[in-house]
């Protein structure tokens, strides 16, 4: 009996050194974290081609004086950073368990942004990095179709957010067209909202009305649509938006568990997988973080739409730029300022007879007179993403405007 289990023991050991090694990949955190060791400026191998040596050099100088120690890593956006890209920098910092700021710049095509945190050392406080880019008005001005504009100013703000330094202008050439201060003497377009606000506060009751006179002046002048009284009619139901968004929602995710059944995939399908999640994840964010917004709920419906779209492999077509709700945006019109968006038949129709559409409605302070629905073209962009980019109509890139805006929030 002994010299059986003894032969059978010899012979396992025997297999054993035949079986083949399997190394697994380290995963993201840790490949940066081990190359953080050597340089703080981490370049994925896949886009070290790409990014032009000025844009580096540009990172390397503003962390070398901003005070407090930077990591910087350079990344294109793949399925790990779906999930969880908002936790990296407190992975990386669980590796590296050193003080300072912990940038993760990530590329979606064209598209850079950044997430980061700052960590002082044991007993240290002063302000959060949210706190500084949240009071930074130029944050939604900086480009974002390079690295370095993006990566500069958020080592900047963690710098103000550490020492309380003075938080520096955005160089002209760091600035979306038309927003470096070139016109109207000067002015950003933040300093003409300060300007505007000012005079505001000394008209003061006059204040109740500019509301009003805003959204006058935002439909086009001798629009029909307004002389029928169109602006009495109320805003949408809530309700009505999240049932279109929760179908639309449950519809992406049976296209995309189609797609993920298939055992062999093209690179073209894979892409198609990434794209769909990431509008999906987006919508499904939005929809649970703001269950009762009219804006959230359209933009979840939109995003939901797409990844559908995207999922069976059928064309992106943007929304309806006044009415997200509508049939997507298929037909291209002038609208104001020699602007052009797309729309649905319906609105593309009533546009050049020369009306305003009724556009999606939602309710807007108005002073002493309280809340009124409005068109929402006529809210603040800086409030909401959706506003900002037409919920995609105007740039198709809602899903990073949101989780931008889920990370200054964090």
């Amino acid at each position: 009996m002994r010299l059986r289990l003894l032969t059978a023991l010899l012979a396992t050991l025997a297999f054993l050194p035949a079986l083949p090694a399997r190394a697994e990949t380290p995963e993201l955190p840790d490949r940066i974290a081990a190359a953080w060791r050597t340089d703080r400026v981490y370049v994925d191998e896949r886009m070290r081609a790409a990014i032009p040596a000025v844009e580096l050099d540009r990172i390397r100088t503003a962390a070398r004086t901003a005070g407090l120690p930077v990591y910087v890593a350079l990344v294109p956006r793949t399925p790990y950073l779906r999930g969880s890209r908002s936790d990296v920098p407190t992975l990386l910092h669980a590796r590296i368990g050193e003080p300072g700021v912990y940038v993760v710049a990530i590329v979606d095509a064209n598209y850079w942004s950044t997430t980061a945190e700052l960590y002082r050392p044991a007993g240290l406080r002063g302000r959060s990095l949210s706190s500084v880019r949240s009071d930074d008005r130029r944050r939604f001005d900086v480009v974002s179709d390079r690295p370095a504009p993006q990566v500069v100013r958020t080592i900047q703000q963690a710098s103000t957010a550490y020492d309380g330094r003075a938080l520096p202008p955005v160089p002209a050439a760091d600035l979306e067209p038309d927003r470096d201060g070139s016109r109207d003497g000067g002015l950003s377009v933040s300093d003409k909202k300060d300007r505007a606000t000012a005079v505001g506060g000394v008209i003061g009751g006059l204040l109740a009305f500019v509301p009003m006179l805003v959204a006058a002046l935002r439909y086009r002048p001798g629009s029909k649509s307004t002389k029928r009284g169109s602006v009495d009619k109320p805003p949408i139901e809530p309700s009505r938006v999240r049932r279109q968004a929760d179908g639309k929602i449950k519809l992406a995710e049976q296209a995309l568990a189609r797609l993920d059944r298939r055992r062999t995939k093209s690179g073209a399908q894979l892409d198609q997988r990434d794209d769909a999640y990431r509008r999906l994840d987006a919508a499904r964010a939005v929809r649970a973080d703001q269950p009762d917004d009219v804006l959230a709920l359209a933009g979840a419906f939109v995003l939901a739409r797409q990844a559908e779209r995207v999922a069976s492999g059928a064309a992106l077509q943007p929304p309806c730029f006044f009415d997200p709700t509508h049939q997507p945006g298929t037909i291209k019109v002038d609208w104001s300022d020699d602007v052009e968006v797309p729309a649905c038949k319906s609105c593309a129709t009533a546009v050049r007879r020369g009306r305003t559409p009724r556009g999606l409605r939602v309710l807007a302070k108005a002073g002493l007179l309280g809340r009124k629905p409005v068109p929402y073209w006529t809210l603040d962009p800086e409030d909401s993403p959706m506003v900002a980019s037409g919920f995609g109509a105007l740039s198709d890139d809602l899903p990073e405007r949101i989780g931008a805006r889920k990370d200054e929030v964090r």
